[in-house]
């Protein structure tokens, strides 16, 4: 018995510690087990939750169009493109009204075309309602007066004067004939800028023909330098109208046109209306050496250190800036017209959108939206094959994002370029401009884009960034509200016309665009936009 006892003492403490460790480590098991359940729980809710709101955001997404009284041929109103408007328009073209660079302007064929529009315009010439003025010689600025003066005035812009045509063996039509066929009007100017200039007009003309006082008093801005930067014309257009005060409602100016079948997914057309311009500024890159004979090489020539310099700029692209500009409404605002996959992405950009900016980067159109571009225009050294060169030197161009800054552009390139052998100096540049707002009681986009929704019957609309630059540099100081867009119908295959071959708008095209400014000046003519209300998550 006794010794019994001595063994089973701590055989029973041991037993006791055992039961004692089993249950803790059971609870211990079971509380990981329903931390573990918790979690995936949780994790599931979270799932569950980003799932509906993307479903929700995706079927809630749609074009954001209002009924308008469509524009119809039947109206008595409308404007009919008749021979005597195709000639005008044919006739503008065959004037040669080049801007070769700054101050090198064909000076005779701008007093060339003035005298056209005298002629083709009578009406609007010796209306009481219109005072012209001639700018500087060659730029012409007409104020329409309006019967409620109380309103702010606006301003439709355009410009007289083109860029050369090269490449004339590539051409099918010649540049400056002004050919007509059954349904083109072919020619340097067609779609950049005298389709704007004669649509305008056209327009003006048939409503004061009519007899139409407009409510809203409004400007016509036709600068005649635009191509080589609007020093001499928009620029003292705008130093005009700033002496005299003037405030502009908004500013309507070429820019951004409607797209066909030009962005991949996005088989509908649709109209880009311009918020933003982007800036530009071209540089200098000059490498300068010691010049030497060839036999007796440095280990680098000026040539090779600028190749270096100009093939990291070229191989390093600049930040990629989508969601800092008007680029995400822009696309957030197209996901109604694509198939149901890619709609869930751009209505929920808030989740995708590192993805899209990836993929936008990988197309050369879609790139030059969401980022600085980068384009080495220029590169010359050495004067002979047996000399090494004393320097050489490169201009790059870049066009600038909204979001950036022209500093921020240089510092890039010199961290880049990472070589204090490369100068760099500015040539020329253009600050970014800043973005318009496009919300639902904005006069101007509003105005704008039911104008365009009426003659195009109901076309989406949508906020961009322009690419390119315009005379709207010199008219930031008029208005907060500055649009770019001119109605010219392009697919993917008409982009390279601007500035390149075989420029040419259809004819039927022109009739609506004359018909799409006309509607611009009587939608002008109310107090404000009416807000359509719609529902958002």
């Amino acid at each position: 018995m006794l010794s019994f006892t001595k063994v089973s003492v701590p055989f029973t403490a041991f037993r006791c510690l055992s039961l004692i460790r089993n249950s803790f480590v059971g609870t211990m098991a079971a509380s990981v087990v329903k931390k573990f359940l918790g979690t995936i729980f949780l994790l599931f809710a979270c799932v569950l939750v980003i799932l509906s709101l993307l479903v929700i955001k995706t079927l809630l997404s749609s074009p954001h169009k209002q009924e308008f009284a469509k524009c119809d041929p039947s109206d008595k109103d409308f404007i009919k493109l008749d021979e005597k408007r195709i000639q005008t328009l044919s006739q503008a073209i065959s004037i040669k009204t080049v801007s070769y660079q700054q101050g090198i302007l064909s000076f005779g064929a701008l007093k060339e075309i003035h005298q056209l529009i005298f002629k083709a315009y009578p009406i609007l010439h010796t209306s009481p309602l219109v005072h012209l003025e001639t700018v500087n010689n060659y730029s012409l600025l007409y104020y329409v007066k309006g019967s409620d003066e109380a309103l702010k005035p606006y301003m439709l812009a355009a410009h007289l004067d083109v860029v050369p045509a090269e490449n004339l063996e590539d051409w099918d039509v010649p540049p400056f004939a002004g050919v007509i066929d059954d349904k083109y009007i072919w020619g340097r100017g067609a779609i950049d800028d005298k389709h704007s200039v004669f649509g305008i007009l056209e327009a003006l003309e048939f409503l004061l023909k009519r007899g139409e006082h407009p409510v809203r008093s409004f400007y016509v801005a036709l600068g005649h330098d635009e191509e080589v930067m609007g020093t001499q014309g928009a620029r003292e257009i705008g130093k005009l109208l700033i002496s005299r005060g003037v405030k502009l409602q908004y500013i309507l100016d070429e820019g951004m046109t409607i797209f066909d079948h030009c962005i991949p997914g996005v088989d509908e057309a649709f109209a880009v209306v311009g918020t933003s311009e982007k800036g530009f500024v071209s540089l200098n890159l000059t490498v300068r050496l010691p010049p030497g004979h060839s036999s007796l090489p440095p280990k680098e020539t000026a040539v090779g250190i600028l190749a270096t310099a100009v093939a990291a700029i070229e191989h390093t692209p600049h930040i990629n800036m989508f969601g800092r500009g008007p680029e995400v409404e822009m696309f957030s605002s197209l996901s109604p017209l694509v198939n149901f996959p890619v709609r869930v992405v751009l209505s929920n950009l808030w989740i995708f959108s590192p993805i899209v900016s990836r993929l936008l980067s990988h197309d050369r159109a879609t790139n030059a939206l969401i980022r600085t571009t980068t384009a080495v225009t220029m590169f010359q050294g050495g004067v002979k094959s047996n000399v090494v060169p004393s320097s050489a030197w490169a201009v790059v161009n870049h066009r600038i994002h909204p979001a950036q800054s022209i500093q921020e552009v240089i510092d890039y390139d010199t961290m880049i370029i990472n070589d204090p052998r490369v100068e760099t100096q500015v040539m020329a540049s253009s600050t970014p401009h800043p973005v318009s707002p496009a919300s639902d009681d904005t006069f101007g986009y509003q105005t704008i884009r039911k104008s365009i929704q009426q003659v195009f019957h109901e076309l989406t609309v949508v906020p961009g960034v322009l690419v390119a630059n315009t005379d709207t540099k010199w008219y930031l100081n008029l208005t907060e509200q500055i649009y770019r867009f001119t109605p010219v119908w392009n697919r993917r295959e008409d982009i390279p016309r601007y500035h390149g071959n075989n420029e040419r708008i259809g004819i039927k095209n022109y009739e609506q665009t004359i018909n799409f400014y006309y509607h611009v000046m009587t939608n002008s003519n109310i107090e404000r936009v009416e807000v359509h209300s719609h529902q958002e998550l």
